[in-house]
């Protein structure tokens, strides 16, 4: 233990070498990094404001929602402008300390929306098989113990995976190859026979999250079987479009992580490697928004009516 601590406190840094140096390319990438990261913050912070003053969003659906666009906003927020000043400054380091904290925050984020998105399922569930009860299940005091649940368990599964990735010894060079630290990438930089406690925790986790998946695919199954019994095609399709942005969401979140890390080399830089990362970790909080907001009518006149207030005194 005695030899551990001592190795970590001899790390002052780890370089994130993920995005090339070159300054073309670097001309190219860092606006549009920076475009999307803006464009993602006015898109939660739109749908946050919309939900918190429109009386019409203040069904539980909306609740989730507002605490999904918060989670957005924090969750691109903990690797973006770290490689953006990197890359305007030319400095690729990042102290041990803000490492250990960028993988806490990473992934206990993470955490917090995976839950999230299973408790949304779970609302659609209950409002389509269930309308009769609705109101008495899905009450205020559930939906505040729902929404803590979720971030308490997000922030149990970072804390978890962090104490697994930083109880070890690391070998040198420490040279991470991605634009932000993240477990499997620091993982490379461990000796060897080091990382058999958080490869541990890793399939402890993967198993939980593949029965939540079940979970929330046995959800949308009984989801499905209610609308096809809907006599009217208009009431199915009405209630279709309550669910399909949210079944997009999950998709887009649970496919992009899995193929971020089944498919990426975490011991070199490649293309690849940062297409498949800038995707799991910047294009869900980016998405989101646009895939609430375009398929949902109160969303939009929510938006009308606040734009026309604002222009209506200037008429």
């Amino acid at each position: 233990m005695d030899e551990k601590l001592t190795n970590i406190t001899t790390i002052a840094e780890f370089l994130l070498v993920g995005f090339t140096d070159d300054s073309v390319l670097q001309g190219l990438y860092v606006p549009l990094l920076l475009l999307i990261y803006l464009t993602a913050l006015t898109g939660n912070l739109l749908i946050i404001i919309l939900i918190k003053t429109d009386q019409r969003l203040q069904s539980p659906m909306y609740f989730f929602l507002k605490n999904l666009s918060l989670i957005d906003i924090c969750y691109i927020s903990v690797t973006v402008p770290k490689s953006i000043i990197n890359s305007l400054t030319k400095s690729h380091s990042i102290s041990f300390l803000g490492c250990a904290s960028q993988i806490f925050l990473f992934i206990f984020l993470a955490g917090t929306e995976y839950a999230l998105l299973i408790v949304m399922s779970y609302d659609r569930y209950v409002a389509i098989c269930h309308p009769l009860y609705y109101e008495a299940t899905m009450n205020r005091g559930t939906c505040l113990q729902m929404v803590t649940t979720s971030w308490a368990s997000g922030c149990v599964y970072g804390s978890i995976h962090v104490a697994g990735t930083f109880s070890v010894r690391f070998c040198g060079p420490y040279i991470v190859h991605q634009f932000f630290c993240d477990i499997p990438s620091v993982l490379t930089l461990v000796c060897p026979g080091e990382q058999i406690l958080e490869y541990a925790f890793i399939i402890t986790s993967c198993t939980f999250v593949s029965v939540c998946f079940l979970f929330l695919i046995a959800s949308y199954i009984y989801i499905f079987s209610a609308v096809l019994r809907i006599p009217s095609a208009q009431g199915r399709f009405k209630t279709y479009s309550t669910c399909i942005p949210h079944l997009t969401v999950v998709i887009l979140f649970v496919f992009s992580g899995i193929a971020n890390y089944l498919g990426t080399n975490y011991n070199s830089v490649s293309s690849l490697n940062l297409f498949m990362s800038v995707l799991y970790s910047v294009l869900p909080p980016s998405l989101n928004p646009l895939i609430y907001s375009l398929r949902n009518k109160d969303m939009k006149a929510a938006l009308g009516k606040m734009l026309g207030g604002k222009m209506l005194p200037k008429t």
